[in-house]
């Protein structure tokens, strides 16, 4: 018997990359519940009650650049989407004012 379904609309089985438990990569071997848990990130200029994020602090601001100088992306800071947008204009600007590179070497 093959898998094709054609009521279905297409194969069906375990092949992967559908929906259900046939995908392994969120469910343990036995059909469990998932194997890690995310713990949430938490804004750290939330959580300082910081209300104003100054270009000129350059040594705080290079915690937010990568090795190549490109922004680093939410997901990878933890910060919120308020606060993300305002560490990128002062990245913006401390690069205008040479504080920080445009490019890493």
């Amino acid at each position: 018997m093959s898998d094709y379904d054609g009521r279905r609309g297409g194969w069906q089985g375990n092949r992967g990359g559908g929906r259900g438990p046939a995908n392994n990569d969120m469910m343990d071997m036995d059909g469990g519940q998932r194997r890690y848990r995310r713990r949430p990130r938490i804004c750290s200029f939330c959580a300082d009650k910081i209300k104003f994020i100054d270009y000129k602090d350059h040594e705080y601001l290079r915690r937010f650049i990568s090795d190549h100088g490109q922004i680093k992306p939410r997901r990878q800071t933890g910060t919120c989407a308020r606060h993300q947008r305002g560490v990128a204009v002062a990245i913006k600007r401390a690069r205008h004012l040479a504080l920080l590179p445009f490019v890493e070497e």
